[in-house]
């Protein structure tokens, strides 16, 4: 049975803090989207701007090829999260990855860094003709979901506009073994306004990303949670109809 990772953390005897945040959201209701927003907002309580998290099950069968879906898309508003990048590149490409606000830029030196265990970096960016090199790195990179991906856009010749991306708000996707896709849209802090934007950008894309072999209800159970807080159970109709 899909469980929202916040429910997990909800299984246990919940303190006073999480009995009164309970108290707020209807566990037996499917919250279209607007609502969820209203309520997302009432159910701040930590003492750090918490994330704004979407948990997703899809009915797919990622073992098959043709039904994988991952993706990427920059978030109108950004994440509210300071991002670290490092790009894997050469000569001029090198150049403008730095110029456009890298945080490690390298190749041979980077594979080294990486194989001593030092991943300060939360998403990779390579040039095509590096990929090669990357392979070396492929089994510590993929199971973090930090190998580069032509997908999702984190292999390109234009790595300025990676980097751009990266630091602006780029969201990556990608169903786990279960069918389940985990995301963070933003802060608690941002506006309801804001906060449903990211969400909506992000919906649709996934949207898009339905596998043609994929048969039945696409999105089979959604939810919106904090950092913190119990899951706001989501309509599926309604998130499927976002186009």
């Amino acid at each position: 049975m899909w469980e929202h990772k916040a429910e997990k953390k909800m299984a246990k005897k919940p303190s006073k803090r999480r009995e009164a945040l309970l108290k707020i959201v209807d566990v037996t209701k499917e919250y279209g989207v607007d609502e969820a927003m209203k309520v997302l907002k009432e159910l701040k309580s930590a003492k750090f701007d918490e994330t704004v998290e979407i948990a997703l099950n899809l009915n797919v069968d990622p073992r098959h090829a043709d039904q994988m879906v991952r993706g990427s898309v920059v978030l109108p508003n950004g994440t509210g999260k300071k991002v670290r990048v490092a790009v894997f590149a050469k000569d001029a490409k090198a150049d403008e990855a730095k110029a456009a606000g890298a945080d490690l830029v390298g190749a041979a030196d980077l594979i080294e860094d990486i194989q001593a265990g030092k991943l300060d970096f939360d998403i990779v960016i390579s040039t095509p003709d590096m990929m090669g090199v990357l392979g070396k790195v492929a089994r510590i990179l993929g199971p973090k979901g930090l190998m580069p991906n032509p997908k999702t856009g984190t292999v390109t010749m234009d790595v300025a506009k990676a980097v751009e991306n990266a630091k602006g708000g780029q969201v990556n996707f990608r169903v786990d073994k279960k069918g389940n896709i985990h995301a963070g849209i933003g802060k608690i802090s941002f506006s309801e306004d804001k906060i449903k934007e990211n969400f909506i950008t992000l919906m649709e894309m996934i949207n898009r990303a339905k596998p043609a072999s994929a048969k039945g209800r696409y999105i089979s159970n959604g939810a919106i949670s904090l950092t913190m807080s119990p899951a706001i159970t989501l309509d599926t109709t309604e998130l499927m109809d976002i186009k």
